[in-house]
Formats: C-alpha cells, sequence, structure tokens
C-alpha cells in the first residue's frame, strides 16, 4: 500500500522518516488522502502512529490581502509604529484593516476585559482564552478583510501566545502553537515586525502611560523570558519574523518598519485594493502583465513614503 510521509504535507517531526498509511486519519477527522492534517499531532492506523508536530510550514499565499502582525513585550512601541504605518496606507490610499489581540470584535472585547483587567486566571484557561478570541477574531475580522485585498495590521497575535503563555507561563511554545494554528485554521501572518526592547526600557514606557493591565504587572524574570522566547521565535522563522531594535529613536525604529512593509507589497502586494473616494480599483490593473515590475500598490505606497534614498 503506498504510503505518504508526514514531510510531504510540508510538517517537521519528531520521528523523522516513519509515514502514515495511505488512508490513515488525522486529529481533524477524516482520511489524509492527499489532505494535509491541520494539527501539530498526527495519529495514524494500523499501528497507531503518534507524530509530534515541530511547526507546520505556512500554507501558500492564497488570498489577494496581505496580513501584517506586530510583536513584543509591553511597552515596546507597537502602537506608535501601527499608527505610523496606517497613517501611510491611509495617505497611499490602500485599503487596510487596523485590529487587535485581544479585541478586535464585540466578544474579543470581552475577553480582552477579563484577560486584562480581571482576576486571576489560570495559566491554561488564559491560553484557551486568547485561542478563542483568536478563532472568532480571524474568522470574522481577518480573513474577510484578505479576501478583500486589504491589508491587515494586527497588534498582537500566535507568536504573543506563544511566547506569554508558551514560554512566560511555561505552558510549552510548542503546545500553544498548535492550539492557536488549528483556532484559526493555520493562517500565519505574511509578515511579523518583532519590536524588541530591553523589558526596563519597557517598562518605563509602561509606567509613563499610567494604570498597568494584568500582564504587565507581571515579574521581572516574566517579561525577561517573554523576551527571550520571541527572539527564539525569531531565530526559528526568519523569513516572516523580523526583528528590529525597538530602543532606537521612534523614526529611525519606523523607516525601518516602512521599509520592511515595502519589501512585501512588492513581493506580494499586487491584488491590493486601492480606494480613490468611494470607489475601489484592484492594484492588480497596474501590474505588469508578466507579473513583475511596479505593480499599482507599491507606487501609491512608494509615492507616500518620506524621502530616504529608497529605490524607485
Amino acid at each position: 500500500m503506498p504510503t505518504v510521509t508526514a514531510e510531504s504535507y510540508g510538517l517537521s517531526v519528531l520521528e523523522h522518516g516513519q509515514s502514515l498509511e495511505s488512508g490513515a486519519f488525522c486529529d481533524r477527522g477524516g482520511p489524509v488522502n492527499g489532505d494535509p492534517p491541520r494539527l501539530g499531532v498526527v495519529s495514524g492506523y494500523p499501528g497507531a502512529v503518534n507524530l509530534s508536530v515541530f511547526a507546520p510550514v505556512p500554507p501558500v499565499h492564497a488570498y489577494p490581502g496581505l496580513f501584517i502582525s506586530f510583536e513584543g513585550g509591553d511597552g515596546v512601541g507597537k502602537t506608535t509604529q501601527i499608527d505610523r504605518l496606517s497613517a501611510l496606507l491611509t495617505a497611499a490610499r490602500i485599503a487596510y484593516r487596523r485590529t487587535r489581540e485581544p479585541g478586535g470584535t464585540e466578544l474579543g472585547d470581552r475577553i480582552r476585559d477579563l484577560l486584562l483587567h480581571g482576576g486571576h486566571v489560570s495559566p491554561h484557561a488564559e491560553a484557551m482564552l486568547y485561542a478563542a478570541d483568536r478563532a472568532h477574531h480571524v474568522a470574522t475580522v481577518v480573513r474577510p478583510a484578505l479576501a478583500r485585498g486589504e491589508v491587515v495590521l494586527t497588534d498582537r497575535y500566535l507568536d504573543s501566545s506563544v511566547a506569554y503563555q508558551g514560554a512566560a507561563r511555561a505552558l510549552g511554545p510548542q503546545e500553544v502553537r498548535d492550539l492557536s494554528l488549528w483556532a484559526t485554521d493555520g493562517l500565519l501572518p505574511d509578515l511579523t515586525i518583532l519590536l524588541d526592547a530591553d523589558p526596563a526600557v519597557g517598562s518605563a514606557r509602561t509606567d509613563a502611560r499610567g494604570r498597568r493591565d494584568r500582564l504587565e504587572r507581571e515579574p521581572d524574570a516574566f517579561h525577561a523570558a517573554l523576551r527571550e522566547e520571541f527572539r527564539v521565535l525569531a531565530r526559528q522563522e526568519p523569513e516572516r519574523i523580523k526583528l528590529v531594535d525597538a530602543e532606537r529613536p521612534v523614526e529611525v525604529v519606523a523607516a525601518e518598519v516602512t521599509g520592511l512593509v515595502e519589501q512585501l507589497i512588492a513581493a506580494r502586494g499586487a491584488g491590493l485594493r486601492l480606494e480613490s473616494g468611494g470607489a475601489r480599483a484592484s492594484a492588480a490593473a497596474g501590474a505588469n502583465s508578466a507579473g513583475h515590475g511596479v505593480h499599482a500598490a507599491l507606487k501609491a505606497f512608494r509615492a507616500v513614503l518620506p524621502r530616504r534614498g529608497l529605490q524607485q
């Protein structure tokens, strides 16, 4: 009987070389038969093979929009950088959706209040509440916006759960990642901008804002573990996660962030929607028919960039 290896589904497994027979069942149910497993653990029969997966490879980019997440510890400047990028997208008339986690929906805002401003929440319950928020957020906000050709900017996504609950709460980074991938049907950002700063710097900035939330009040050891896990994630996924030194002046950080977004739009942004008054036009309409060259969204974005010697 022909066999299919877990690697053929873009999965890295602990027991390399083991395979599942064609017709084996994955933990989402249903025979494999060419349909890739969607969870981190695959159970195969006969033989009850259990393969623990490190990290599913991101799926092929299958939507016209772009998904950008901003990550980092507390007080690193995510809101400031999202503000600046939002202003550029508005000026370029590139359709975008700004959102956050937890939150971004009515249900998410209620979960956010429980998580950040309520009483004690056990670590496992905390992880599952974040996953519930993420599942609803992706299904009702993120995927529809991506399907419309919009840029989605989110203040935190699954990497925050991996760092906060997986590492700092010691629940296991891979276990928490798998939970989020299951909740979102495997959706990963096209670009994750990881703003990195010493926890002491972030703490001082947080103090300047005033009242701290429940996670911001965690001890220094928690925030040190958090930063280290974010750095580990950046080393593991260098193509997606770009580490940016956030201890530099805001303008310098913004220039690097803008450059990363420009590169992403150049590579994958031909399907983005441009807005003109009430009308919306596909950025792909201005793209070179051969699939290369400067497409309309890239031209629009570059037109509003500060002069800083960018290749035009």
